[in-house]
């Protein structure tokens, strides 16, 4: 798969060259329209542009070819079957044909993994053949554009905008898409259960839901007390905040310390080490949260009286909390730094201290960045995962106390489609609507934190 991509890399980098030498032995003769590098950007995109498009027609239309192909040489084998018994068989033929051997295949299907083979080293070559062919005919094209009175930088950069255009549509479209599927699965569940019990119910039971026949019918009362969504928001929304209470504070202070008061040896140490903490893996969190913070929080609650359970939102707000101070530290540095020079100079002249200044001036100009800082954080605190299933609990229970379990909305989502349940069933379409129930989440975060930039930049621009 990637030796196509660096062969074509390499015939559009030398494509790229060559205009570029071209355009040079030209301008000798006569004034270019464009820069040289320009003519070399042209050639680049002739030889790229139809090539990829090519090539990524040739690899959607490859697993059809194949099973044409199969079908053709195994068609007296393939009659005798109905068409999940051929599925069965192809899987089964790729397999073999990957080296996965389970030492009961049939002849045949290893006849068919060696066709597979062959097809695979015939596609490949084709591939290769295709991707010269376009390469030289772009080439050739791209060649007789390289003119002395071509501008090829406006052609250039009505490509590149174009592009750029295209990408903007297409993360839109992708957005959207995941939108709509989340709403019509969503609609889908509420086929089943009643929106307001979903919405206002306090009793969460998804095993309440089981897999029925098709000649059975749902009894919604069952249902109606299975899939009441405020514990699971509480539980969210109580760890995300023991999170922030944890990670606004230390990543804010170490931001400001770092961008205005540490010197430039101990910033240039501190904010690398403290951005690795954002590359630790999620598991690994999980386990210092159930290993090490969640036993320690059991053994002080005892040493104070308390009734702390072993697996608490406390240990997991706390551990989720270190892992998200780099996105607070490192994005309100960058901010705090990049607030001109000219304004703390201004403060200064007028009288005010480093801290005034800090707190009056700096601070509030930084204000929209810091506030996305501490967007960015919430949502990653409440889109977290693993270290709630491993350090709070699966079991979901509406409380405000941080030394009892909890359990989140993304937790119960992995837990709805783990398994084998089909998706016709409640207990798997759950997870569709704790998504988009998520999203609103989400979107109102967003909405609020616009509102409070918005108010503060129409005070300080």
């Amino acid at each position: 798969m990637y030796y196509p991509v660096l062969f074509l890399l390499i015939l559009s980098v030398g494509g790229y060259y060559l205009g570029i030498k071209r355009s040079k032995e030209l301008s000798k003769d006569q004034r270019l329209a464009s820069l040289p590098a320009y003519y070399g950007y042209l050639t680049f995109l002739y030889i790229c542009i139809p090539t990829i498009i090519v090539w990524f027609i040739l690899l959607i239309g490859k697993n059809f070819i194949l099973a044409q192909y199969l079908m053709a040489v195994l068609s007296d084998h393939l009659q005798l079957m109905n068409s999940n018994e051929i599925k069965l068989f192809f899987s089964k033929a790729k397999n073999l044909s990957l080296g996965m051997s389970f030492g009961s295949e049939s002849d045949i299907e290893l006849f068919a993994s060696q066709k597979i083979l062959e097809f695979e080293r015939l596609f490949k070559l084709f591939t290769y053949f295709v991707i010269t062919l376009i390469s030289a005919f772009s080439f050739y094209t791209a060649r007789k554009k390289i003119l002395p009175h071509y501008k090829s930088q406006r052609y250039v950069e009505k490509i590149v905008n174009r592009f750029i255009q295209i990408c903007s549509v297409l993360a839109i479209l992708i957005t959207l898409g995941i939108f709509l599927s989340l709403v019509f699965e969503t609609l889908n569940f509420f086929s089943y259960v009643n929106p307001f019990d979903f919405l206002f119910g306090i009793n969460w039971s998804p095993n309440k839901a089981f897999v029925i026949d098709s000649s059975e019918t749902i009894d919604k009362e069952i249902l109606k007390d299975a899939f009441g969504i405020i514990p699971l928001l509480g539980g969210t929304l109580l760890i995300a905040f023991l999170a922030m209470i944890v990670a606004i504070p230390l990543g804010l202070m170490s931001a400001i310390y770092l961008a205005e008061y540490a010197p430039k040896k101990i910033r240039d140490f501190s904010k690398p080490v403290i951005e690795i903490l954002a590359g630790i893996p999620t598991v690994v969190y999980g386990f210092f949260a159930a290993l090490v913070v969640a036993p320690k929080i059991v053994v002080l609650g005892k040493t104070l009286g308390l009734d702390v359970s072993s697996e608490s939102a406390l240990a997991a707000g706390v551990v989720m909390g270190v892992m998200i101070i780099p996105f607070v530290s490192s994005l309100s540095d960058d901010v705090i730094t990049a607030v001109p020079q000219s304004l703390r100079d201004g403060s200064f002249a007028l009288g005010a201290t480093k801290s005034e200044t800090i707190i009056k001036v700096i601070l509030p100009s930084a204000l929209p960045g810091i506030i996305g800082s501490f967007l960015l954080a919430i949502s990653r605190a409440i889109g977290e995962t693993m270290i709630v299933v491993m350090a709070a609990s699966l079991q979901a229970n509406l409380t405000i106390n941080p030394l009892e379990p909890a359990t989140t909305i993304t937790t119960q989502i992995v837990t709805a489609l783990t398994g084998d349940t089909e998706f016709d069933n409640p207990k798997t379409l759950v997870a569709f609507a704790l998504g988009l129930t998520l999203f609103f989440v989400t979107l109102f975060l967003n909405y609020f934190a616009l509102k409070i930039v918005k108010k503060y930049r129409e005070v300080y621009d």
